[in-house]
């Protein structure tokens, strides 16, 4: 089954989520930390997504007197500000945070079902001006068979990739 209204590129404020469009709401949020446990960033990630957050991510910097430290960077909607500033000020040992504002440029999305020997696997697909220019196998779906079937996680995927192949 196929979810999709190809075409149009959007750029009002209230669009369909699946439709293309620029997302000018958004904003990116960081703050460096030389002084948190790795359990503590785990935690913290899964608040931050739990509070609406897009995307969390981590990377390894060096700082002031050349200590090692995470750069904790987050993308969320602006509605979501004080909410990402809340989690991070009382849940990290952050005392700034920098926020900026970003817009985002996201792809019209589709959703098919392949069906595999094991079962079926959502696969998301994404168009540029209407021409299909990514698809992905949904993570989720593929581990789930990959464990009820005992079978390589990668073969899921690379049936699904036949499949693809084969309607070419």
């Amino acid at each position: 089954m196929v979810q999709s209204m190809r075409g149009a590129c959007i750029l009002s404020t209230h669009r369909p989520p699946n439709e293309e469009h620029l997302d000018d709401e958004m904003i990116k949020m960081e703050v460096n930390l030389d002084d948190i446990s790795g359990e503590w960033l785990g935690y913290v990630m899964d608040l931050l997504f739990e509070a609406g957050a897009n995307d969390v991510f981590y990377s390894p910097i060096y700082m002031k007197k050349n200590r090692p430290g995470i750069l904790l960077q987050l993308l969320s909607s602006r509605s979501n500000l004080n909410r990402m500033k809340d989690i991070l000020f009382k849940e990290t040992t952050t005392l700034g945070i920098r926020y900026y504002p970003l817009t985002v440029h996201r792809l019209e999305r589709s959703f098919k079902e392949i069906s595999t020997e094991w079962g079926s696997v959502t696969v998301k697909e994404g168009f540029l001006a209407g021409e299909l220019v990514q698809r992905s196998p949904e993570f989720d779906d593929c581990k789930k068979i990959a464990r009820q079937h005992n079978v390589p996680l990668k073969k899921v995927y690379e049936q699904v990739w036949k499949k693809f192949e084969n309607e070419s």
